[in-house]
């Protein structure tokens, strides 16, 4: 198949690009740094016959262009990123002109709770990224004693959608620029009669957020922040803002993670929430976990997870397991 010059030098950057990232990013810093000096050579070497612009080169594959792990895993909310946050990256190994996407299913158990999120997420040409996700919140035995019932459960439906707009965190490795992407979130808890008995303003709210991710491939390490623009309480299963507050608050968001090998990933992070009800006060969350990324279609992630104070019920905390099949 012909392709125009630009193209094919485009492609074989990319290519370059992937197989120094995967150099650095899954070796020892020692490794990493000699990679890093090979990537001139290697432009310079694929750079000496521009004449042949014309060749006839292979169709690339429309999916799995991307390194392991450079996806993150998706949050309780859907999105790619880490397990409390998102990240700016783009759900599944998609590149450019490629189609990549998750389904995963996450469980979280405190002392008196338990949350189930699952859901699907499809990542377009490494730019956009749409996400649906539901959330199932188990009151449990203490359901009772909250006056809704032994093993009530608070439903919630959540529409994503992610456009990364600058930066690339694998290729951007001779700039402190980060990958920065723009996300929105639409969330409707079904059980609107219970969350306005509690204070809730709404049942529905949209939250509006900004991340920005650096990968440091020499250094195998990974930093993300983000901030939100949110109403939610306890991430919208209590509804959308109170009878203290129903203004848009930002929020910040958190996630380090250092590369132990090209599979596995250890970190941690934090994520701040608004506090806008007085029946039930709301901490700031964190976790620390592990992510174990079998191979391109496969991954684990197991966290500690403290929660803090959830519907009257002080400081919950508890395990995170999270399996995610994609592409």
């Amino acid at each position: 198949m012909k392709r125009e010059c630009l193209d094919k030098r485009f492609d074989k950057l990319i290519g370059l690009g992937a197989m120094a990232g995967c150099a650095m990013a899954y070796s020892s810093v020692g490794s990493a740094a000699d990679a890093v000096a090979e990537v001139p050579r290697a432009i310079a070497a694929n750079s000496e016959d521009s004449s042949n612009t014309s060749a006839a080169i292979p169709p690339t594959s429309i999916i799995s262009g991307r390194l392991l792990l450079t996806q993150g895993v998706s949050n309780v909310e859907g999105a790619a990123g880490g397990g409390l946050a998102p990240w700016a990256v783009i759900s599944g190994y998609s590149t450019e002109k490629q189609v990549g996407g998750n389904v995963h299913d996450t469980y979280i158990k405190t002392q008196d709770f338990s949350l189930n999120t699952y859901g699907v997420s499809i990542g377009i040409s490494d730019r956009v990224e749409l996400s649906l996700a539901k959330q199932t919140f188990d009151t449990r035995a203490l359901g009772t004693a909250l006056g809704l019932g032994s093993g009530f459960k608070l439903n919630q439906d959540i529409v994503g959608l992610k456009v990364r707009l600058l930066g690339d965190a694998v290729l951007d490795q001779d700039t402190w620029l980060p990958q920065i992407a723009a996300g929105v979130q639409y969330k409707h808890n079904e059980q609107g009669n219970v969350v306005a008995a509690v204070g809730a303003k709404s049942d529905s709210g949209t939250d509006f957020y900004l991340s920005a991710t650096k990968l440091l491939l020499a250094q195998s390490v990974l930093v993300s922040g983000t901030v939100r623009m949110t109403k939610a309480n306890q991430f919208g299963l209590l509804g959308f803002g109170g009878d203290k507050n129903n203004r848009y608050q930002p929020e910040f968001e958190g996630s380090v993670a250092y590369l132990l090998s090209r599979h596995v990933a250890i970190g941690a992070e934090y994520r701040t929430k608004p506090n806008n009800l007085t029946f039930a006060a709301e901490q700031n969350a964190y976790d620390a976990f592990v992510a174990w990324t079998i191979n391109k279609y496969v991954s684990l992630t197991a966290a500690y997870v403290q929660l803090g104070d959830i519907a009257t019920l002080k400081n919950q905390h508890g395990f995170y397991i999270s399996a995610q099949v994609g592409f």
